[in-house]
């Protein structure tokens, strides 16, 4: 029997709006554009398939914009690196550390464009850089400077995400960046590196790449986390089995293009720049080690003016629970 017309408009609005909840996700995770193992099994479905749930894949050029998300509730799980989750931690957003992602070496870096007068650190000086606020490329960009005894107030620093990055740099309005793929893939066509992140940690600056979780959703989801965890770490240990073997696998290159906006030729310098650790690895990692550095960092920020205190203890933000070998 035909529908009268407001009856088949009346079920078509409760068809689509069942449809839409069907297809709500379960969980939204915020993910960068990074270069790391295990965007291929991102790109595989493989989290989907572990953790049985629906989930929301949003991309971030920062992490700045992802803890905001996340403290809003629109964003569960999220990747960002160790200083602007040290800002939000400090500012007490109820999120806990469950994987340490990356100790970041090679794949961030400051780089001076070919043409601006900077051949030196020094040369710096009254130039224009650009960085991500409360980035760790921020982060590594101040602590540069501080080892290189330069007065941050004598060079411009330039709030601007990376696709802002990568536009400025093309057009010549900026001098130098400290930034991550694909922006670090940009600037280095046609600049040069002055230290990259792996350098700096030896000089007693080290950043790293996390993934967090609202407490709220870890209490009640225990097992999507775990899941998510053990996905990301397989990852890790089959790129790690035969690092060689794995990039002359055509598919995990193009997966990682796809997700990274890296060029292909420039993935293996930025997976062997930087390292992944495994469960026996990440269990000592998420304890003292990851709350020293949090701390030390939560210190350099204060004393740069990039946040007003530091907590007492950063131990309760730190978490290996979620880690199974």
């Amino acid at each position: 029997m035909k529908l009268p017309s407001p009856l088949r408009l009346l079920a078509a609005v409760s068809l689509t709006g069942a449809s839409l909840f069907a297809q709500a996700a379960d969980v939204t995770i915020a993910y960068q554009t990074t270069v790391d193992p295990a965007k291929v099994a991102q790109a595989d479905g493989a989290y989907e398939k572990a953790t049985n749930a629906k989930i929301d894949w949003r991309k971030f050029d920062n992490g700045a914009d992802i803890i905001a998300a996340i403290a809003s509730g629109d964003v569960q799980i999220g990747y960002l690196g160790s200083s602007p989750l040290t800002a939000a931690i400090t500012r007490k957003v109820p999120v806990q550390t469950f994987l340490v992602a990356t100790q970041i070496g090679g794949a961030e870096a400051l780089v001076a464009r070919n043409g601006s007068g900077i051949n030196s650190p020094q040369d710096l000086i009254g130039k224009k850089i650009a960085v991500p606020f409360v980035s760790t490329g921020h982060y590594s960009l101040l602590a540069a400077l501080k080892h290189w005894n330069i007065d941050p107030a004598k060079v411009t620093v330039l709030n601007l995400a990376p696709p802002a990055i990568i536009a400025a740099w093309k057009r010549g309005d900026i001098d130098a960046t400290y930034v991550w793929d694909p922006a670090l893939g940009v600037a280095k066509e046609n600049g040069k590196v002055l230290i990259t992140s792996g350098e700096l940690a030896k000089f007693g600056a080290p950043t790293f790449d996390a993934w967090i979780v609202r407490k709220d959703f870890a209490e009640k989801h225990p097992e999507i986390v775990s899941a998510f965890a053990k996905v990301t770490l397989d990852a890790y240990a089959q790129y790690r089995k035969d690092p060689q073997a794995w990039l002359a696998d055509k598919g995990n290159v193009d997966k990682l293009v796809k997700l990274s906006g890296a060029k292909a030729s420039d993935i293996p310098l930025l997976l062997q720049g930087n390292v992944y650790p495994l469960a026996a690895d990440q269990v000592t990692l998420l304890g003292a080690p990851t709350t020293k550095a949090v701390t030390d960092t939560a210190a350099f920020l204060k004393e740069q003016g990039k946040v007003e205190a530091v907590l007492p203890d950063y131990a309760p933000y730190v978490s290996a629970k979620f880690i199974t070998n």
